[in-house]
């Protein structure tokens, strides 16, 4: 079985024509021209702004004229993520799909690299609700946007006039069965700390300490859930070898997204010729204390040491002050809700640690359920810096959004799901960004609601799409636009 035999074929032949077109984040010019040509090929208004955002516009149908107008808006963008031993370009390179039958049922992967059904099947199903000449609707926009996941460029440059909607859906959201209304501010955060380097001391050698097979996953999503940050694991040895035995530190690097928990990272570290054992007992000693604190949710990981090349070290006590600052930044969940059961409230994402000619450069993202709470814990963040005589720079600060349960929309979405399928949808607030709330600021009239099918470990070679969700989250999104509110 391929994509091509999946049901329903109006949203997978549309995402298949997505894969084959490489569109990482920064990287949207030509899945952006697709789909602003795509849509003029119908016979829609189509329009493209000067970040790329497309709009697409659809009357309604036959009898739906007094029904509210409703944007359909999802992401253009994919995080790029690869397993280490596959070459894929993703600026060049098509998705690979793979339909794969586990114990729970159908699921598509992607070949070693994420799938991009994140947003990739939003947008998908936005395209099958423009092209098609049967289903009911009233006035329908599709937003599509640039660059949501390196920091929701797009839609912070959305201008306001374009979009003629009194409704909202988000096609963003990752479990079906599920209505989100609310979501996590954010605000991206990169420290820097500078030092100078001097020659390796006689009588020490190089070695490597890298940690790898880690789950990774979405920061926002996922964080929940416990998993491993390999920078975490990796800066937790060498902290006693920095500080007890007389290592100095070369480098250390790890992660590469800011909303991605990093699945790998590595240090290089120069160690005394008396010392290469007791740093050896370390990892091995390290490695097996992780095992044993993340065993039930890291099953793959390995922390390990091999031996390495240099010529220089970090001069002084920087590489020490630098490794303890990371020890004690915040990373993972700062706290739970106090107004919703099981809802983060609050964490920070250690996202990117790197070595650059002269400084050490670390980058994150932070969520919060309040502007109050995202900046107390930014500002332990920057004191915590500043401590080890660096600075911070925060940007792309984004509010949250407010739920409104006596959404219109939203009561129309909870009828139409219990009419289907016999139960109540959930309706939660979720961690993770959504764009509703940068919107919604702007369009400050709409009634907003987000919905999506079910998908695991976004942000990570894992991504995978549980099959059977995906047509009953459309036949569900199908049945809210044929019950529109009125106007």
């Amino acid at each position: 079985m391929t994509i091509h035999d999946l049901n329903p074929q109006c949203v997978w032949k549309n995402f298949y024509a997505l894969t084959q077109i490489p569109h990482p984040s920064k990287h949207e010019e030509k899945i952006s021209k697709f789909l602003y040509q795509w849509g003029k090929d119908l016979g829609l208004e189509s329009f493209r702004d000067e970040v790329g955002n497309v709009i697409i516009r659809k009357p309604a149908t036959k009898g739906m004229e007094k029904c509210k107008g409703i944007v359909l808006q999802a992401h253009m963008d994919m995080v790029p993520q690869k397993n280490n031993d596959k070459k894929h370009d993703f600026t060049k390179d098509p998705i690979e799909t793979v339909v794969k039958e586990k114990e729970d049922g159908l699921w598509l992967y992607a070949n070693g690299t994420t799938l991009g059904a994140d947003d990739g099947l939003g947008v998908a199903a936005a395209m099958a609700v423009l092209e098609s000449k049967e289903l009911k609707h009233g006035p329908v926009e599709a937003l599509f946007t640039v660059d949501e996941e390196t920091g929701m460029n797009g839609a912070f440059a959305l201008k306001g006039g374009l979009l003629q909607g009194d409704i909202l859906i988000n096609l963003d959201s990752e479990t079906e069965g599920e209505l989100y209304v609310g979501c996590a501010g954010g605000v991206d955060w990169e420290a820097s700390v500078k030092f100078k380097e001097e020659p390796m001391p006689k009588g020490y050698k190089a070695f490597k300490i890298i940690a790898k097979g880690l789950r990774g996953g979405h920061s926002g999503m996922e964080i929940n859930e416990g998993r491993g940050n390999a920078s975490k694991f990796v800066i937790r040895a060498l902290l006693p070898m920095l500080r007890d035995m007389d290592c100095k530190l070369v480098s250390i690097d790890g992660g590469n997204l800011k909303n991605a928990i990093p699945r790998e990272a590595e240090a290089v570290i120069a160690v005394p010729a008396d010392a290469v054992d007791d740093v050896k007992k370390v990892v091995e000693e390290t490695d097996a204390v992780l095992r044993k604190e993340y065993g039930k949710v890291e099953k793959d990981f390995t922390l390990f040491i091999e031996p390495a090349k240099a010529k220089t070290v970090v001069a002084g006590n920087t590489g020490l002050k630098f490794i303890k600052c990371l020890y004690v930044v915040p990373d993972g969940v700062d706290r739970m809700s106090l107004e919703m059961e099981g809802l983060v409230e609050s964490s920070n994402n250690l996202a990117i640690v790197k070595t650059e000619k002269g400084k050490f450069v670390s980058s994150g993202l932070m969520r919060g359920a309040t502007d109050s709470i995202k900046y107390d814990q930014a500002e332990a963040l920057r004191c915590a810096f500043e401590l080890a005589g660096g600075k911070v720079v925060f940007e792309g600060a984004y509010s949250g959004w407010a739920p409104n349960l006596a959404s219109p929309i939203l009561k129309t979405m909870k009828e139409q799901y219990k009419k289907l399928y016999k139960v109540e949808p959930a309706v939660m607030a979720i961690h993770a960004g959504l764009e509703c709330g940068i919107l919604g600021s702007v369009y400050t009239n709409w009634d907003m609601v987000s919905c999506g099918p079910t998908l695991k470990s976004p942000h990570s070679p894992d991504e995978r799409c549980y099959i059977p969700s995906v047509e009953k989250w459309w036949n569900f999104l199908v049945a809210a636009l044929a019950n529109a509110p009125k106007k």
